[in-house]
């Protein structure tokens, strides 16, 4: 018995066709892992094709480690040949052999968020940009959209003809790449763009990298954007033996760029192409799945497949509304603690929702009932201020051409080098056309400096002494002298607060990540290295699951897990699916919404929950609300007939900004659209609050609250021509 035949049918068909343009549809939970780890071992194991001429493509970290492992287990010889990294990772590693090429040097540095939005800032002062009228993110949401389009500065300019606005965001654009360069340093963006220009400028080295690949595999091919769509057929331009893996029912990262378009014209680009569906579903129940199948079957933009399992049917989909989202956060807290007094951990338990802000009701109510969680998503280990600033030094150390990282850390701690003298470093350095280090360096020849100069020579003198201890230091030594001799760990030592030890321990953890880096660091390690594995680590990979927990997370952040007992909050219309869908010109963008759906649902593997509040609160406003209408996609017959769907009075989606909900004004007299006013006083009324109802001169509107009056009832109502009235008697 040989390890393929552990495999099912299809998966043994994706492992044994080699040779061509392969396109291999996995849905969720199919083993698709399994499938392209196999086909890796099959290559080298059965048709006698080198390690090193396989690559393996995948999006986070944590999917990359997986994939290794599962390598390095079926490989005997050569594995640790084999290319097993993500998009941005591997683009890194050819850039620092070949970056020399685009004017750059190979010890460049990677800008993350917050350094991109520093420079912008320089950026914006240089060119007295109002920021009133442009935002940072805005700017850099620009630039990111236009790099993943291959779109260069001046194409972006030529396109803005007309239009102040977008002209001014182009020269922006132009002078943040300027800076870039002069900064040598590269955002996550151009580790993809300057590879893609690197091949199309230099054929020696695409064909190098081409002879060296000659079987590529893409896993969440879905994900891919135009960039990395560009730079995937280059590569396999030339033996065209290409395998993509993906699910296009989960391509969910539209806002990121990706392009659904990529994995369903997939066979436009590659006429020849072999199309294999991976449709069984190893993860959860029967049910379950057939709850996502009907839900997803709502989609046209798709390539049809459908998910089903050996596993049991299992329990049908539990589907409950409660009448806020304080009761709704309640419930499910409730519902956790009775699967951990049957024995289930709290780890087993996934809490999922479509925005962040939904999270704040469930971890009150986590921690009121002592319920120890793990919340993805939140302020990432990386992002933190004193690692930052540790970070920073280490980037000055590595790359003195880093103007961000430098100016972040010369008065930190503080060493009396003020924002004026500072100020006076950077016009020298602007007017010399100098980096900042260099510009500091020449502290003597800058006008008006006074004793800052002094200063300044011995932070200078500091980072070289750094660069000397460098030759002889680990980096986690290098970290540790940083702290002691800056006088940084005394400074929060001194402070002596919950928040200072807490800082304290963030960067002793850091000193432990070098550690193991340095530990588990195959062949060389380097300053470089480390700060490159540092900056490619997304959220996601911060995720523990040794850690007894219930995790909280959005459903974007959920991709790629799995969970015994997922429970799905805020299932409501306008909040899933959006406004934005609901009311976009773009039928894509509700669909894309669908995906989502049917993301958070295969999730789940024995037991999925679905809840929803008919009233929430949004923006400091009750908002009333209708059970999502994903949740109407689900065929019944998967639903939990005990649980009690409570539905409120059918509402459409309201407009994007308005903050009251419009209503339909369509079948008025249907009883379960809307209720109408009754002359007499009645011993009780057949409507309650949440329902909507009808006046002889407000309209349409919703109850907010009823009373019992002398004469009748009074009650207070939100109409959507004139707003909240109070006190109205309910007569027609």
């Amino acid at each position: 018995m040989t390890i393929y035949d552990t495999l099912n049918p299809m998966q043994r068909e994706a492992v044994f066709t080699t040779e061509g343009p392969v396109l291999v549809l996995a849905g969720a939970g199919s083993g698709k892992t399994r499938a392209l780890t196999h086909r890796i071992a099959y290559l080298i194991e059965e048709k006698g094709i080198n390690p090193w001429n396989i690559l393996a493509i995948t999006f986070t970290n944590k999917a990359a480690g997986e994939m290794r492992e599962r390598v390095d287990s079926l490989v005997e010889f050569g594995a640790e040949q084999i290319w097993v990294s993500t998009f941005h990772s591997s683009c890194v590693r050819i850039l620092r052999r070949h970056i020399e090429c685009l004017g750059f040097t190979s010890n460049f540095s990677i800008y993350d968020t917050d350094d991109q939005k520093t420079l912008l800032k320089h950026i914006f002062k240089k060119l007295d940009i109002n920021t009133k009228l442009y935002k940072e993110r805005a700017v850099l949401s620009y630039i990111s959209n236009a790099k993943n389009q291959m779109i260069s500065p001046d194409e972006f300019y030529k396109q803005a003809a007309g239009d102040y606005r977008q002209m001014k965001i182009g020269e922006i654009y132009s002078e943040y790449q300027k800076q870039l360069r002069e900064n040598n340093a590269l955002d996550f963006d151009d580790l993809l763009v300057k590879t893609v220009e690197l091949f199309q400028k230099n054929k020696e080295v695409l064909e190098h990298y081409q002879n060296r690949f000659r079987y590529i595999m893409v896993d969440e091919y879905q994900d891919t954007n135009r960039i990395q769509f560009e730079l995937v057929r280059l590569l396999a331009d030339k033996y065209r033996n290409l395998c993509v893996v993906g699910d296009d029912d989960q391509s969910i990262y539209k806002f990121r760029g990706a392009d659904i378009q990529n994995i369903l014209g997939f066979e436009d680009t590659y006429p020849d192409a072999k199309v294999i569906k991976l449709e069984q579903n190893y993860r959860s129940t029967q049910n379950i799945l057939n709850a996502a199948n009907g839900v997803i079957a709502h989609n046209t933009g798709r390539k049809y497949k459908k998910l089903w399992t050996e596993n049991e049917e299992g329990d049908l989909v539990s589907l409950k509304t409660y009448d806020t989202a304080s009761d709704e956060a309640k419930a499910v807290v409730k519902e956790i603690l009775h699967l951990v007094e049957e024995g289930h951990p709290y780890s087993s338990c996934a809490i999922l929702y479509r925005t962040n802000a939904q999270s704040r009701l469930l971890e009150e109510r986590l921690v009121n009932q002592n319920i120890p969680y793990q919340l993805v998503g939140g302020v990432n280990f990386y992002q933190r201020k004193e690692i930052k600033d540790i970070l920073a030094y280490l980037k000055t150390i590595d790359n003195a051409r880093d103007n961000i990282a430098c100016q972040r850390i010369i008065n930190v701690p503080k060493r009396g080098i003020g924002a004026t003298s500072i100020g006076k470093v950077v016009a020298f350095a602007d007017e010399q056309e100098l980096t900042f280090f260099e510009a500091l360096c020449e502290a003597d020849v800058i006008p008006s400096l006074g004793k800052a100069a002094g200063k300044i020579h011995d932070f200078v003198n500091q980072i070289y002494l750094y660069r000397t201890k460098l030759e002889h230091f680990s980096i986690s030594q290098l970290i540790e002298d940083i702290l002691d001799s800056t006088g940084y760990r005394k400074e929060l030592e001194l402070e002596d607060t919950v928040e200072a030890q807490t800082r304290l321990e963030n960067l002793q953890e850091f000193v432990n990540k070098a550690i193991d880096y340095e530990s588990h660091a195959e062949g060389e390690v380097t300053l470089s290295q480390f700060l490159e594995e540092v900056a490619l680590v997304a959220d996601i990979d911060n995720l523990s699951e040794n850690e007894d927990r219930v995790v909280l997370m959005t459903l974007h952040s959920s991709k790629g897990l799995e969970f015994d007992h997922v429970f799905l909050c805020g299932m409501e219309e306008g909040l899933f699916p959006s406004y934005l869908s609901m009311n976009s010109e773009d039928p894509n963008d509700l669909e894309e919404e669908r995906r989502l759906a049917y993301v958070g649902f295969t999730r789940a593997k024995k037991k999925l929950y679905l809840t929803s509040a008919r009233s929430r609160m949004v923006n400091g406003e009750t908002r009333f609300s209708k059970v999502s209408s994903f949740c109407d996609e689900i065929p019944p017959l998967y639903l939990n007939k005990t649980a009690k769907k409570e539905s409120v009075a059918s509402l459409p989606k309201p407009s994007v900004g308005y903050s009251r909900p419009k209503y339909d004004f369509n079948n008025f007299t249907q009883k379960s659209i809307g209720k109408a006013f009754t002359v007499e006083k009645a011993k009780s009324l057949d409507y309650q609050v949440g329902d909507k109802v009808k006046h002889k001169k407000f309209g349409v509107g919703v109850v907010l609250e009823i009373a019992d009056g002398p004469r009748d009832y009074e009650v207070k109502v939100e109409f959507e021509r004139v707003g909240v009235k109070k006190d109205v008697c309910i007569i027609c």
